[in-house]
């Protein structure tokens, strides 16, 4: 979908409409340049909106040279100071406004490196299918990865119409996502979109993030309210998805809000830190706290809070054993970054040996 430019010159009321608020406004006090929002990315290419229309846009090459890593260099949904090339219906990137939020993962394959996501986004839509699909463990990953980015997370499960037990699987969700909202959907027959549709608001920017096949084009197509994303169907026997969104890109909402789509990930290698653990297992961490000795290890020490609430059905096996490896590959993502993947292999190697891993 081609976003159509934004009417008005330069109101800044029309840049509110995509979220432009105060906090960039700030940073943005006698600036020469003019501002807009990344809305795609592709091959160094950066599809710029601003009140005087769309148009792509690379980085300058001071910028390019001052840059130091990925985060430095701008993603879908920034904020961006550009101009216009003389003569030239294309700008030029001269900087980047502080961002209020960064939804990012660690790049697939085997080197230590930040995938960037999306920028500056409010709410994130952790979509996942109440079908053979549903896996509880995954939205755990998921969950974490939200709250690392600094937006807040909002659970749509869809496909309710394939689903015979849909309040058991949500009391599931419920377990490990205190206090987060949760709605169950079936956006192809446009059941609970409505409730949805609240959380667009003018300014407001919401992600959308989830598994191939969970079916965020079906929501994406629903909540605009057009055509905007391709969709498939299912894959027959497993419920396995298809990729259908094949690139992160900016939409506006006609009755106000901004959403950006992402593509469905097969994977999802955390970018994450202890305090995103904490947030994604608070009812783990609170019983860890009640232990008798500070330094428990929740092994076979007595008076350990966490045997307990296993013993009692308060806390499931399977819930602490994600806990724990999930902290595990937080601190093996730690020693990467501090020593590098072949020392940090060594320390995790001597640790398992010693059993402290």
């Amino acid at each position: 979908m081609t976003l159509l430019p934004i009417q008005g010159g330069n109101d800044l009321n029309n840049l509110n409409q995509l979220g432009y608020d105060s906090y960039f406004q700030d940073q943005n006090q006698n600036e020469p340049h003019l501002t807009g929002r990344i809305s795609t990315l592709a091959n160094g290419i950066y599809k710029v909106l601003s009140t005087e229309g769309e148009y792509p846009c690379q980085v300058s090459g001071r910028f390019y040279h001052r840059a130091n890593d990925t985060r430095d260099f701008p993603c879908v949904g920034d904020w961006v100071l550009f101009e216009r090339m003389p003569g030239e219906d294309k700008g030029i990137i001269h900087e980047v406004l502080e961002r209020k939020s960064l939804l990012s993962r660690r790049a697939p394959g085997k080197k230590q490196e930040e995938q960037l996501m999306a920028a500056n986004i409010d709410i994130i839509f952790l979509v996942n299918a109440l079908n053979q699909d549903f896996n509880v463990r995954r939205m755990e990953r998921y969950l974490m990865q939200v709250y690392e980015s600094g937006a807040s997370p909002v659970f749509i499960l869809t496909k309710k119409d394939l689903c015979d037990d849909v309040e058991e699987k949500i009391k599931a969700v419920k377990d490990i996502a205190f206090g987060v909202p949760i709605h169950a959907v079936d956006a192809l027959h446009r059941e609970g979109i409505d409730a949805l549709r609240t959380y667009m608001q003018t300014g407001r920017t919401i992600s959308l993030i989830g598994s191939s096949g969970v079916g965020k084009s079906t929501l994406m197509n629903q909540l605009i309210g057009e055509g905007v994303q391709k969709t498939q169907d299912i894959r027959s026997g497993d419920d396995k998805g298809r990729h259908t969104t094949t690139h992160r890109e900016l939409f506006l909402v006609p009755d106000g809000g901004v959403i950006i789509d992402t593509p469905g990930m097969r994977e999802l290698q955390l970018w994450s830190r202890d305090d995103a653990v904490d947030q994604t297992f608070q009812d783990v961490e609170a019983l860890a706290s009640q232990c008798k000795f500070r330094n428990c290890a929740h092994e076979q020490e007595p008076g350990c809070a966490i045997k307990q609430a296993i013993k009692n059905g308060d806390l499931t096996e399977e819930r602490y054993k994600s806990y724990l490896k999930l902290q595990r590959e937080i601190k093996f993502l730690d020693l990467k970054e501090k020593y590098g993947s072949n020392r940090a292999a060594r320390i995790q190697v001597k640790e398992i040996h010693k059993g402290t891993w």
